[in-house]
């Protein structure tokens, strides 16, 4: 990626909505150059997609959590198995497989704390494959917009 290239991601985390116009603008570049590079970046899967940013209050999902959970046995069909078991439940908003005393961490978001519970004894404790699981409720979040390039 060249600096033309880490601009133009920079701009589109800031705001995915620019049109080529205003990005071309914002860039000094022609809209058939933007538009091109933009094309570009997405063949090579550096921009995956544009998302909306969602306020999940807004969606009576105020209050967010991470769950640590062990499964056993620890194998490639049981963690496919779970992993797609997961990205069912409409609490889970993110899954990740993990190396450590964890196998997995899921960010979920629920109603209230009864509704956490609730998913934590009755989702999660009763799949055979989990061995145990700790939860870390999320009182205030922070999140970057745009990720800064990394100094070499």
């Amino acid at each position: 990626m060249d600096e033309l290239d880490s601009a133009i991601v920079a701009h589109l985390q800031a705001d995915a909505r620019l049109t080529n116009r205003e990005l071309a603008r914002r860039l000094g570049v022609a809209p058939s150059t933007a538009l091109e590079r933009v094309r570009l970046l997405r063949e090579r899967g550096v921009i995956r997609g544009y998302h909306a940013d969602i306020d999940l209050a807004a969606l009576n999902r105020p209050v967010e959590a991470f769950v640590a959970c062990r499964v056993r046995p620890l194998s490639r069909a049981v963690i496919d198995n779970f992993k797609a078991a997961l990205n069912s439940l409409p609490e889970v908003l993110a899954s990740y497989v993990c190396a450590g005393d964890d196998d997995f961490i899921l960010h979920v978001a629920v109603p209230d704390l009864e509704r956490l519970h609730e998913f934590l004894i009755d989702r999660l404790s009763e799949r055979r494959e989990v061995l145990g699981f700790r939860s870390s409720i999320i009182f205030e979040s922070t999140r970057k917009p745009v990720f800064a390039e990394l100094p070499s």
